[in-house]
């Protein structure tokens, strides 16, 4: 017996449309065809425009002296540099912000969801009030008041208000003793890699303990102890390369140390303190999806609260929490666009900007503004997403 043949239909012009597979992918590629020919006409209008108007296209003005003075830069700079150099110090100022809001806004935002859950009425409704009024608020006006507040609210230079010995508090910014890295320095920043991946490594090592046998090991404070006591080793070791530079006014301001100006610090409270309000609410929906009875459970078991909102309910709550969250940190990126509202010179503000108006070049200076935004949000989602995936429960 002759085993069958299999033939694969064969095709026909009119199964285009007569079958529903072909008639499928050929829409999706017609609409792609439209897609690129409407490119291709924005492109080529927009190079012909710019022909006919005698303007000249291209990144070559990046390597133009800039002309121009930053108040808060991370790397050396000065008016003589070129746009290009003003363009890293725009990325560095919007990664900074970015970062930094991120972290308090995260700790902020956790902090506040779970004491909205909280049985004390009083602090459950003081947190109410701040979530209402916060997120209600645009954005823009809480940039605009915290700026207000630090520069016409807060002393002169000569009249600072000093907190804490070394710190000082005036309307120039918030002065912190800054370090000094001498020779050796790298001895101290190899060991705090090696204590950070220690610290991981024991994390996951107390996990599969607590796994398999049920011993809980207290792993925050151990591991603490691993990133402080390491370095702090290494630093005495290569013996105390790092200093600290202790700042002293000298005229009509401070001189030395490290200074968080006004624009930097309205920035920041302001993307924290609105993006928490949202945060909190996340965190608060994502706790109440844990079924009660987790939580019953686990007080039956004799585990205490504190590490029943860690070891039980927080856990399971962060599958639930994560995928809004990262749009939030998205959403704290893009918002940092608005400091130049209050002078902070991010990326917007310097290449976006002062470089824009100087040189002309509108189409690059925007596709570069676009660019990286554009790098900063896919790296966000990236590194999310990933722990994302971490978290996720796995079926069966």
């Amino acid at each position: 017996m002759s085993a069958i043949e299999y033939q694969a239909p064969s095709f026909k012009l009119e199964d285009l449309w007569t079958d529903r597979r072909w008639r499928a992918i050929f829409v999706q590629i017609l609409a792609l065809a439209g897609l690129f020919a409407f490119l291709a006409y924005i492109v080529n209008n927009t190079i012909n425009n710019l022909q006919t108007l005698g303007i000249e296209t291209g990144y070559g003005f990046l390597n133009d002296p800039s002309s121009y003075d930053i108040s808060q830069t991370l790397i050396d700079y000065d008016s003589r540099s070129t746009h290009g150099r003003a363009t890293i110090v725009g990325i560095l100022n919007t990664g900074l912000i970015a970062l930094c809001g991120i972290i308090t806004a995260t700790l902020l935002g956790f902090t506040v969801g779970v004491l909205r859950l909280s049985g004390n009425w009083l602090i459950s409704r003081m947190m109410y009030c701040y979530v209402e009024f916060t997120r209600n608020v645009p954005l823009l006006l809480q940039i605009l008041l915290w700026y207000a507040l630090v520069v016409h609210s807060l002393p002169r230079p000569k009249n600072a208000l000093e907190p804490l010995s070394g710190i000082f508090l005036s309307n120039r910014g918030l002065v912190l003793p800054g370090p000094e890295f001498g020779s050796g320095s790298w001895i101290i920043f190899i060991a705090l890699a090696v204590a950070v991946a220690g610290a991981i490594a024991f994390r996951r090592y107390a996990k599969r303990i607590q796994e398999t046998t049920g011993k809980i090991y207290p792993v925050i404070s151990i591991s603490l102890s691993i990133i402080v006591v390491l370095p702090l080793l290494a630093y005495f070791a290569a013996g105390q390369p790092v200093s600290l530079n202790w700042p002293a006014l000298s005229g009509f301001n401070f001189k030395g140390g490290l200074t968080l100006r006004p624009e930097f610090l309205a920035l920041w409270f302001a993307l924290t303190i609105y993006t928490a309000s949202f945060i909190s609410e996340i965190v608060r929906a994502g706790i109440q999806s844990v079924s009660h009875g987790q939580t019953e459970a686990s007080y039956a078991l004799g585990i205490r609260p504190n590490w029943t909102m860690r070891l039980v309910i927080l856990p399971q709550a962060l599958r639930v929490i994560l995928p809004p969250l990262i749009s939030q940190y998205l959403n704290l990126t893009k918002n940092s666009s608005l400091a130049i509202a209050v002078g902070y010179m991010d990326i917007v503000a310097t290449i976006g900007g002062i470089s824009l108006n100087q040189t002309g070049r509108a189409l690059e200076s925007m596709s570069i503004v676009l660019a990286i935004y554009l790098t900063f949000s896919l790296s966000i989602s990236m590194v999310m997403n990933w722990y994302n995936k971490r978290v996720a429960l796995v079926e069966r």
